[in-house]
C-alpha cells in the first residue's frame, strides 16, 4: 500500500469517527467534515486504476448468452489484460476475439470511420468485408450510408457498441453512436454501450452546434467539447428524445471503475490514425478547426494535430517548416509536397480549454486570407456560420469565448442530468 492510501485511508477513518459523532458540533463544521470526507475519498480513488467497461465482464456477459450478438467496434474496442494505469503495458486481447473465446455467439461487426482495424483515412469510405482474423461479416458504418440497413439486423438480438471517443463534437464515433440507438430502437433490439473514460473530459468549451447546420461532424446541440464519456451522451440522446419521433433505445451502460471526469487518462491505442499521442488528443478541439480551413494540421507528418502550416502563410513569422507527404492515415494530405510555413506545438503547454489562438494568429499571418476558409467545411466543424465571420472581423479570443458562455451554462444544466461520474 502506498503511503498516499494509508494516509487516506486513516484520514478516512478519522473522519468518519468525526462525522458520526458530531450530533452536538455546529452544523457548518459537519459539512466541513463532510467535505473533507468526499476529497479523501476523491485522493484515495487516484491511487486506483481505471477499468473500463469491457473490462468489466461479469456486468455483461450473461446479457450475451444465447443471444446472437453484433458488435460496434473498432481497434480500441479492448480488455486489458494489465493494471490501465500503466500506459506502457500494451496487454490486451480485442473484445470481439474475448468473446468469441468466450463462447458468445457474434454474428458481426459494425464498423465506424477508420475501419474495423482503424487503418482508413478519415473521410475515406469504409467498404463491407470480412475480417481476415475471425472470418466475421464486416459491416460499414462509414460507406454510403451512415446508419446500418434494417436486413443487417435480422440475426441481431442485441447490439454491443464500445468505441474509444475522445470528446469533440465533430470527432464522428458519437455520430455513429446516434445511428445505432436510432436502429436499435426501430428494431427494437437493446444496446449495451461499454463505457470509457473521455481524455477531453475535464471541461466543457467552444461553440454550441445550431441546429441548421446539423451534418455527420455534429448532429445534437451541444458544444464542441462536451466533457461527457460516450455513455452519458447516450444517456443524454435518450433524454432529451434526439432520436426521430422522441424514440428511445433500450440501452444498458457498463460503467468504468474508479473514474472521474477529473481524473488524466492517456489513451495507449491511437483512437485514429491521426491522433499518435497525448498531446495532439488535447490539441485536438483547438486544431481541429483547421480541418474547415486550407491550412495543414500535420496531416502528412508524424506530428498530426500537433503543428500547423499552409504555403501562403508568412514566411516572416510563421518560421517553423514542414513538407507533408503521403504516409499512414492522410494518402492526400493538405498541400501534399509543397513546403508549408506555420507552428511546432508538440511541446506546447496545453490548458484545460478549447484555444483560438493558433486559428486566429495563422488567419492573420495569411498572405492570402481568400485562401484560408474553406466555408462549408469550417461551418461544418465551428457548428455555426458565426465563427469564421467574428474572426474575420478581427474579434478577439476573449471576445469570441464570451459569445459562447450563455449556451455554455445552459448545456452544464442539462449534461448535469446524464453525468455518471463526479
Amino acid at each position: 500500500m502506498s503511503f498516499k492510501v494509508f494516509k487516506n485511508t486513516v484520514l478516512l477513518f478519522v473522519l468518519a469517527l468525526i462525522s458520526c459523532g458530531s450530533g452536538n458540533k455546529s452544523e457548518d463544521k459537519v459539512q466541513n467534515t463532510e467535505e473533507m470526507l468526499r476529497q479523501a475519498q476523491h485522493d484515495n480513488l487516484d491511487d486506483k486504476e481505471i477499468i473500463v467497461g469491457a473490462n468489466r465482464t461479469s456486468e455483461y456477459l450473461s446479457l450475451l448468452k444465447g443471444k446472437r450478438v453484433g458488435v460496434v467496434a473498432n481497434q480500441t474496442s479492448v480488455i486489458f489484460k494489465n493494471s490501465r494505469r500503466n500506459t506502457n503495458d500494451r496487454s490486451y486481447t480485442h473484445l470481439v476475439d474475448s468473446l468469441i473465446a468466450l463462447k458468445i455467439n457474434v454474428k458481426k461487426v459494425f464498423s465506424p470511420e477508420h475501419g474495423f482495424r482503424g487503418d482508413v483515412d478519415a473521410g475515406e469510405h469504409v467498404e463491407d468485408g470480412i475480417d481476415k482474423k475471425t472470418g466475421l461479416p464486416l459491416v460499414s458504418l462509414y460507406g454510403n450510408s451512415k446508419k446500418t440497413d434494417p436486413k443487417d439486423l435480422d440475426d441481431i438480438d442485441i447490439l454491443i457498441f464500445d468505441i474509444q471517443d475522445v470528446g469533440v463534437r465533430f470527432y464522428t464515433y458519437i455520430s455513429t453512436l446516434h445511428y445505432i440507438m436510432e436502429a436499435c430502437a426501430e428494431n427494437n433490439i437493446p444496446l449495451i454501450v461499454l463505457d470509457r473514460p473521455n481524455p477531453n473530459g475535464n471541461y466543457v468549451d467552444g461553440p454550441t452546434l445550431e441546429k441548421e447546420h446539423q451534418s455527420f461532424l455534429g448532429m445534437h446541440p451541444i458544444p464542441l467539447v462536451h466533457g461527457m464519456t460516450i455513455g452519458e451522451y447516450a444517456k443524454m440522446i435518450n433524454g432529451e428524445k434526439w432520436l426521430p419521433n422522441g424514440n428511445q433505445c433500450q440501452i444498458t451502460i457498463i460503467p468504468c471503475d474508479h473514474y472521474t471526469h477529473e481524473t488524466p487518462y492517456s489513451l495507449s491505442i491511437r483512437p485514429s490514425p491521426n491522433l499518435p499521442n497525448d498531446q495532439s488528443i488535447k490539441l485536438y478541439p483547438s486544431l481541429g478547426l483547421f480541418e474547415g480551413t486550407n491550412v495543414n494540421a500535420g496531416r502528412g507528418t508524424e506530428f498530426q494535430f500537433q503543428r500547423y502550416g499552409a504555403p501562403f502563410l508568412n514566411p516572416e513569422t510563421m518560421t517553423f517548416t514542414y513538407t507533408p507527404q503521403s504516409n499512414f492515415g492522410a494518402k492526400y494530405p493538405k498541400h501534399k509536397d509543397k513546403l508549408c510555413y506555420g507552428e511546432d506545438l508538440s511541446n506546447a503547454e496545453v490548458n484545460e480549454e478549447m484555444t483560438l489562438k493558433w486559428i486566429i494568429k495563422a488567419y492573420e499571418n495569411s498572405t492570402d486570407k481568400s485562401k484560408f476558409f474553406l466555408t462549408d467545411g469550417f461551418t461544418k466543424h465551428a457548428g455555426t456560420t458565426t465563427l469564421q465571420k467574428q474572426i474575420e472581423s478581427g474579434m478577439s479570443e476573449a471576445d469570441i469565448k464570451a459569445t459562447w458562455q450563455k449556451d455554455l451554462e445552459q448545456f452544464k444544466i442539462t449534461r448535469a442530468k446524464y453525468l455518471i461520474y463526479n
